[in-house]
């Protein structure tokens, strides 16, 4: 089963909002996966298969081993559901 860790500054609101974004269209299309949020300091020594976050900040994250989208609205679930389905689909 695929992880996705969702990271914002303080792994509070914005990462729990997003969370349950993913997790919604996850559903509607099908698919499992692990979804949780953190905050940036901790996301660099957790392990997943996808960093999502907003691109100012994952960015940071992209150390060439890690497989990290940047979102420009996190808000935007249009955006996000296109992230998902280029990683797990």
């Amino acid at each position: 089963m695929k992880k996705i860790l969702v990271v914002c500054g303080n792994g509070l609101g914005s990462s729990f909002i997003v969370e349950m974004n993913v997790k919604s269209i996850l559903n509607e299309l099908g698919v499992q996966a692990e979804v949780s949020h953190t905050d940036l300091t901790t996301s660099k020594s957790e392990k997943a298969d996808l960093y999502l976050g907003s691109k100012d900040l994952v960015e940071s994250l992209d150390d060439g081993t890690r497989t990290v989208e940047g979102l420009t609205n996190i808000l935007d679930n249009n955006e996000l559901r296109i992230v998902l389905e280029k990683h797990l689909q």
